[in-house]
């Protein structure tokens, strides 16, 4: 991490923080702030280091399904904007619209690999129809 003065620093940190829709949080404490919120922070805090890349490790999983959006929403911004990103989730419908590519695993094994869209909407392997068919309808 490059040294820069603390005032510029404080003004990328605010405009960061702004990129993922907390311009109005930037005072409060991790306490203060909801799941949701804390994810984004830390995205923010991701891309104050100007990464090349970021990994996401289920970015979701510990959200409350009503906050789950604002979290895929800045997600899918970063892509939007050209940020490389390997994604494990869950999250299917996501991986579907956003993702270029897709690889399932399954005992840390690639199953299958393939375009985001094709794959999950026509996979090859019968493991990768399973999952699917179980995530997606699980009724």
């Amino acid at each position: 991490m490059k040294k820069e003065p603390r005032a510029a620093a404080l003004e990328r940190g605010r405009a960061l923080l702004a990129q993922v829709g907390l311009a109005d949080k930037a005072d409060m404490h991790p306490p203060q702030l909801s799941g949701g919120q804390q994810q984004r922070v830390a995205i923010a805090r991701a891309l104050a280091m100007q990464p090349k890349a970021i990994l996401f490790d289920e970015p979701t999983s510990a959200l409350d399904p009503e906050l789950v959006g604002d979290v895929l929403g800045v997600m899918r911004k970063l892509a939007d904007d050209g940020m490389t990103m390997v994604v494990v989730t869950h999250e299917i419908g996501f991986a579907r619209e956003v993702a270029d590519r897709v690889l399932f695993i399954d005992g840390g094994v690639i199953v299958e690999q393939g375009p985001a869209r094709a794959m999950l909407n026509q996979p090859q392997h019968p493991r990768t129809q399973d999952f699917l068919r179980r995530v997606l309808h699980p009724l």
